[in-house]
Formats: C-alpha cells, sequence, structure tokens
C-alpha cells in the first residue's frame, strides 16, 4: 500500500488510514467508524475532530456511497496488493439485546450462554457497547454479580469491556454504595482475573460516587484493596488498587481505616521493588496522604527501610515524586522528630539527600520545604561527618 497514493477523500482525517467503514456525524463529516467511535467514547470528546463543532447527537450514521467508491478503488487497485475491503456489518439493534437480555433473566439454564453471545456482541463495535448500555445491559450484569453464582465471572468480564458511563455507574452506586458489597465476594474468593476486573470497576464505580459514599466506605472495602496490592494479580489491578486508595483517602476516616488494612507496610514494600513512574508516583502520594496522621507515620517508621527507600526516591522517578517524598520527610520531622528518627535520617542519607535537594531541585516548594526540614534539626545534624562536606555547605543558615 506504501507503493500507491490513496486518494485523500478516502482516508479518514484522524487517522489518515484507509476508512473501512466511514460514517458521517452531526456535522456532516465523514470519519473511519472505529476512529470516530474511539474519539467519541473511549477519549470521550463530545466535538467534530475537524470543525471543533459540538456535537448535539453521537449518533452515527454509514456513508454507503463513499464505502461503495472505496471498495470500487480497492477492487481497481487489487493488482497492486490492495484488498478489498469487507462490507461492515450493521450494530446490533437495540430489541435483539433485549431479547438475549430476557432469556437470560428467565433461563438459568441459557444465562452464561446468553451472556457469551452478549459479549460477542459487545466485541463486535463502540455502537453495540453503546446499544447494549440503552438497553440496560449495566444493570442487570450487577444484578448477576449481586448473587455470585456460576454466571458471575462472566458478567464481571463483560461489564468491564463495557466501560460503562458515569451515568450508569452513578445508578449502580444510589442504592447507598450497595454496589461495592456486591464486588466484595469476588474480591474475596474470586479468580486472579475476576478480581483484577473487580477492583477496576470498583475504582470507576467510587470515582463518580458522592461524598457521603467516600467517607462512608466500610473498613472490608480497604482489607481487600491491600489484598490486591499484597497479592501483585496484574500491574493494571494494583494500578487501580492505588489510584482507589488516592480517591478516597482524603475523606473521613479512610487514612485510618487504610492504616488499620495494613497499607502503609505494603506500599512500602512495593516502593522498594517499583520502577514504573506511575505507580511510584502513586504509592508516594498515598504516603504523604497517610504520613499526616500520626498512625500513619508511626505504620511507616516502623518499617526498617521506609526512611530510607522515601529519600532514595527524590530524583530517581519524577518531579512529582521528589515533591511527594519531600513531603514525606517532612512530616516526619515535624511531627515525629524522635532522637532514633534523626539519627537514623542521618546514617540512612535523608539529610544528606535534602541538602542536594537544595542545590538541584527546581520546584520552589519543594525547595522550601527541604530548608525547613533542615532549619528545624540545624543542632542535631549541621556538624554532622555523614554530610559529605561538597553538600554541607547548601546547609542553611
Amino acid at each position: 500500500m506504501d507503493e500507491i497514493e490513496i486518494p485523500s477523500q478516502f482516508l479518514c482525517p484522524i487517522s489518515m488510514q484507509l476508512m473501512r467503514d466511514p460514517v458521517i456525524v452531526a456535522t456532516g463529516m465523514t470519519y473511519d467508524r472505529e476512529s470516530i467511535e474511539k474519539w467519541l467514547f473511549t477519549c470521550k470528546n463530545s466535538t467534530c475532530p475537524m470543525t471543533k463543532q459540538e456535537l448535539q447527537s453521537t449518533d452515527l450514521t454509514p456513508n454507503h456511497n463513499l464505502r461503495r467508491l472505496i471498495q470500487a478503488w480497492c477492487t481497481l487497485n487489487s493488482s497492486n496488493g490492495i484488498e478489498r475491503i469487507p462490507t461492515p456489518k450493521p450494530p446490533v439493534e437495540k430489541s435483539q439485546i433485549l431479547k438475549l437480555i430476557n432469556e437470560a433473566k428467565n433461563s438459568t439454564n441459557t444465562q452464561t450462554k446468553c451472556l457469551q453471545r452478549l459479549r460477542s456482541i459487545s466485541e463486535g463495535s463502540q455502537s453495540n457497547r453503546k446499544s447494549l448500555e440503552a438497553a440496560g445491559a449495566v444493570e442487570f450484569l450487577a444484578s448477576i454479580i449481586e448473587k455470585n453464582d456460576e454466571a458471575c465471572d462472566e458478567a464481571l468480564n463483560l461489564l468491564y469491556h463495557l466501560d460503562a458511563s458515569d451515568a450508569d455507574l452513578k445508578k449502580l452506586m444510589s442504592d447507598d454504595g450497595k454496589f461495592a458489597e456486591t464486588l466484595m465476594p469476588v474480591l474475596k474468593c474470586g479468580s486472579c482475573q475476576s478480581r483484577a476486573y473487580a477492583i477496576m470497576m470498583l475504582k470507576s464505580a467510587f470515582r463518580v460516587a458522592d461524598p457521603v459514599q467516600l467517607m462512608t466506605a466500610k473498613p472490608e472495602i480497604f482489607i481487600e484493596i491491600v489484598h490486591i496490592l499484597k497479592d501483585q494479580i496484574s500491574q493494571q489491578a494494583s494500578k487501580a488498587a492505588l489510584k482507589l486508595l488516592v480517591d478516597l483517602s482524603p475523606w473521613g476516616r479512610n487514612r485510618i481505616k487504610a492504616i488499620e488494612a495494613g497499607a502503609v507496610l505494603v506500599l512500602i514494600e512495593l516502593l522498594l521493588d517499583s520502577s514504573e513512574r506511575r505507580a511510584s508516583e502513586l504509592i508516594l502520594t498515598l504516603l504523604d496522604q497517610i504520613c499526616r496522621t500520626a498512625d500513619g507515620r508511626a505504620e511507616l517508621l516502623k518499617h526498617g527501610a521506609g526512611l530510607a527507600i522515601v529519600s532514595k526516591k527524590i530524583f530517581r522517578v519524577s518531579q512529582v515524586a521528589s515533591d511527594r517524598a519531600v513531603r514525606i520527610l517532612f512530616s516526619i520531622c515535624k511531627y515525629s522528630p524522635t532522637s532514633r528518627v534523626l539519627q537514623e535520617m542521618l546514617q540512612v542519607g535523608v539529610v544528606a539527600k535534602l541538602c542536594l535537594v537544595l542545590q538541584v531541585e527546581n520546584n520552589q516548594k519543594t525547595i522550601a520545604r527541604a530548608k525547613e526540614i533542615l532549619y528545624l534539626h540545624a543542632r542535631i545534624w549541621k556538624d554532622s561527618p555523614c554530610i559529605p562536606p561538597s553538600l554541607l555547605s547548601s546547609y542553611p543558615a
């Protein structure tokens, strides 16, 4: 295909690839179905990519004439290695989906088979997934998961891949957060794949939850989140668990619930092994939130490598990670500065690293925190042989 020039009218304006299923949006522009569905539904844009106009409707109308022209052009150029694009399957109608859902509701014997057919439909296109949502598939699948029977795994798999809208997720959470409780048995006893889907669904659900639901999250939820992190099911599941804890921690007594669930020691162990930027940033953000409590600081100091690994991540990950690490050290030094802690900070190189922050860091807030930490304990640290002379020169007066 590199040897022959494709007519510009046959190229999708988004991907600049030959259109296989051209569709027209509300502004009259034509795009390839896969590209525009990704733009609208996956990336959650609400404008026309070319005109930038707000789309009053996300309905996509097949451009049959253009598709036939593209197919004819492909046929004419078959000798150049151009394959004829197949005629796309039309989106599945809502009535067909409703029929399958009703069949699954009325017959437990064929329930799994119906769910597999629904999954096959959802894999067809984004339009099919939207049709499934419109037919009430999200609430139907949640009801199956609640029963926790043999069809539960299949229902959870499909619900996750539907990528439910915020409106549907809010409906699931509207019943006093009952959906979160529905997922607990799966998180405890499900297969690795189902536990991963469950934690990712829980993250999405709490993202749209109201403040009361966030503040009243049950301790059992934190216990299962920590188990997910400890078991390291998958990188995707671990990130979802970390993001969920970041979202929950600022509300009510949630930091205490996380501490009581054993989060701090698990987070430090993860940080010791983490080489991935985003995961390290999330862990340090969580530890920063948790160390604003006395119990959180005590738990971090209880781990023999807690202070050392936090300090080590400064300059090793990103500016965000460095800032969070300095914030953690600031909380420790301001509110829990026992003589043992201050000596440990000298011995494991934390103080030297803070001096380096003053020389190298660009973020003024991070520099100010590091300077305040060093100033607070200058009497103990300033003349220590543990600080290299090259760094000692930057110690604040």
